[in-house]
């Protein structure tokens, strides 16, 4: 007999692996609560829809790919050593990467969640300019190269979606870098 209700937490990492590998319509309830063996009323207990439950995954994914990836690189002493540790987290080949690609595809139909996605956006790209201005740059050049940086991770994931990464991607990723950002 299957339990009756599964934690949150079970709920939104299912969700959230389900959504990186097929988007809003991996976000079956039914399905969900089989892999949790659970009964599909406990979804219900703590999400009132699934348009709440996205917002839920998409929080999670902001606290995982964002905020703990800020809090990691900041522990690092000199701007150029937070640079290459950011390099070496963004840019390692991630199974969950495609949620980026669905979440911003899902966000052409949802406004608020293009609002929010914009708001991520802006956070990172904020976040490697600041870095770039300790390292020297000014604020507009560190505007510029963040937006370059950020546009070129997004096209990086794409390009190696299908295929094995490199074992030494961060020395690899930084001499593309150096095309546009001295570090």
């Amino acid at each position: 007999m299957p339990k009756i209700v599964a934690e949150k937490t079970a709920w939104i990492k299912l969700g959230f692996e389900l959504f990186a590998r097929h988007g809003a319509v991996g976000i079956v309830v039914d399905k969900m609560a089989g892999t949790l063996k659970c009964n599909r009323s406990s979804f219900y207990w703590h999400f009132k829809s699934k348009k709440e439950f996205i917002n839920e995954i998409i929080s999670y994914w902001t606290e995982a790919d964002t905020e703990q990836i800020i809090v990691m690189t900041e522990k690092a002493g000199s701007p150029k050593q937070k640079f290459k540790n950011l390099v070496e987290v963004v840019f390692k080949k991630d199974p969950y990467m495609d949620f980026v690609f669905h979440i911003k595809r899902y966000a052409t139909r949802e406004n608020e969640i293009q609002r929010i996605i914009d708001e991520i956006d802006q956070r990172r790209i904020n976040y490697v300019s600041s870095i770039l201005v300790d390292l020297g740059y000014s604020e507009r050049e560190s505007d510029i190269k963040a937006r370059l940086f950020y546009k070129y991770l997004i096209g990086y994931h794409e390009m190696l979606r299908y295929k094995p990464q490199t074992t030494n991607y961060v020395k690899e990723v930084c001499k593309e870098l150096r095309q546009f950002i001295s570090i």
